[in-house]
């Protein structure tokens, strides 16, 4: 590798406290320095009044930044989580602040009868069901392939993509007048993970799935996007990595460090609005400045 190359290179360094949590989903109320979930200086102007919007990990990191915007541009919000209740509870709290409804749904959304009992309940507790965030996501880093068990297999892939296709089956029937639906997929999709071979699978998947519902549901005035975040201080992180590599996370990107959850909810709002009425199959990229070119 030539010197030039060696000095446009990022350098890793430590931009917080090594830390780590032994339980997957992680806890964010465990997480030092809290990730910013809400943006203090945001003010809502109604993009979203009066919509109602179920969000799939919802209880923090990208979801709960997701939620909070939301509700400030006006929507009620059905929060769907494993078995973070702490973590939602406070979700639900920083949206009823600002003035809109919060239901809480704690269950497996890697299986098909939960999903459609969330949807069922969100439609009756709440009215109905405008924006499905299909955001809830799981990780396990493997040094090789070989160490991936068919076990692990089946549960990243349930998680993170059969949920969504359980949850879109399950709204279709809600949506009236058209509709809006927003992936959460990753750079990994477009980059790629040696130690991540199954996770980022699943995200190549939700590309796909994005670009392949976009176009079935277009006649029926249903948008279909993805974001792909890159590297988010959200309680995925240290829940997956060890201490160390927790301590330097982001930091080798272009902008030189990890992104915060209220830095990527603002393309959920964009993506949910009609700001983005012309778009669908379209995926957004706020990962630090890393050029995927898709």
């Amino acid at each position: 590798m030539s010197s030039e190359n060696l000095f446009c290179m990022p350098k890793e360094k430590k931009i917080r406290p090594p830390q780590h949590q032994r339980e997957q989903p992680g806890r964010q109320h465990k997480m030092r320095p809290q990730p910013r979930s809400g943006a203090r200086d945001y003010t809502g102007c109604g993009k979203l009044r009066d919509k109602v919007a179920l969000i799939t990990g919802g209880d923090s990191g990208i979801g709960r930044a997701v939620a909070v915007l939301f509700a400030k541009e006006g929507a009620d919000i059905a929060v769907v989580y494993f078995n973070e209740h702490r973590d939602a509870r406070e979700t639900k709290r920083l949206v009823e602040a600002e003035g809109r409804k919060c239901l809480l749904l704690a269950g497996d959304v890697g299986r098909e009868k939960f999903c459609k009992d969330a949807v069922q309940r969100t439609r009756r507790e709440l009215g109905g069901i405008n924006i499905l965030v299909n955001n809830a996501a799981e990780q396990h880093p493997q040094e090789s392939i070989t160490r991936i068990t068919e076990k692990q297999l089946e549960r990243t892939f349930r998680t993170n993509i059969f949920s969504m296709f359980f949850m879109t089956k399950a709204v279709m029937r809600h949506f009236k007048n058209g509709g809006n639906i927003i992936n959460t997929a990753s750079v990994t999709a477009y980059q790629g993970s040696p130690q991540l071979l199954d996770y980022s699978s699943t995200k190549g998947a939700i590309v796909a799935f994005t670009r392949s519902l976009s176009q079935a549901l277009a006649d029926k005035k249903i948008r279909v996007n993805a974001v792909a975040p890159g590297p988010i201080w959200t309680p995925l992180i240290p829940s997956t990595f060890p201490a160390n590599e927790v301590a330097t996370f982001g930091s080798d990107t272009p902008l030189g460090r990890a992104g915060e959850p209220n830095e990527v909810a603002a393309c959920f709002v964009f993506l949910a609005s009609e700001d983005s009425s012309y778009m669908t199959g379209q995926v957004l990229h706020p990962n630090g400045g890393r050029v995927v070119n898709g």
